[in-house]
């Protein structure tokens, strides 16, 4: 049931299109801390439904798993170009090292996918990386509950 319901809420949550401005205070507290992150590995140029797909498949992963998901991704905007990650309990990103530490993690599970190890970039790219790789413009991460931290792609 829990997973029926964060399922409907993430698919919610990609229907409705929210201005950048309109984010911070409805899906997770004020930006709270910033950074750039500039690095282009060029590619393919993604558009609106690669994105979409590409977050639908994460949330499909994670409600099939026999846990629930300690946190959503999901994409926001008219083009669904900014990404966000908010944690559902009060432990897995209750620091931003933490928050770093789960990118890190995710980061690894890409660099196993096809993508990477046929672009030959499974040794080196990262989760900002595969974010900027799919035409997302930013990236906020955040608790839920007290802190945001916003990465910009450049």
């Amino acid at each position: 049931m829990i997973r029926l319901l964060i399922l409907a809420l993430a698919v919610m949550a990609l229907a409705v299109p929210v201005e950048a401005a309109e984010k911070a205070g409805y899906y997770y507290p004020p930006i709270t801390s910033e950074e750039s992150f500039s690095r282009d590995l060029g590619g393919p140029p993604a558009d609106r439904r690669v994105r979409v797909n590409f977050i639908t498949q994460i949330t499909k992963a994670q409600l099939a798993a026999p846990e629930n998901p300690r946190f959503v991704i999901f994409a926001k905007g008219a083009d669904a170009q900014h990404m966000i990650i908010v944690a559902l309990d009060d432990e897995v990103f209750k620091t931003l090292y933490r928050a770093r530490a789960v990118l890190a993690q995710l980061t690894s599970n890409a660099r196993g996918t096809d993508f990477f190890i046929e672009n030959g970039i499974e040794d080196f790219a990262t989760w900002f990386d595969l974010a900027r790789l799919l035409g997302f413009e930013d990236l906020v991460i955040s608790d839920g509950e007290t802190w945001a931290h916003n990465v910009k792609f450049d």
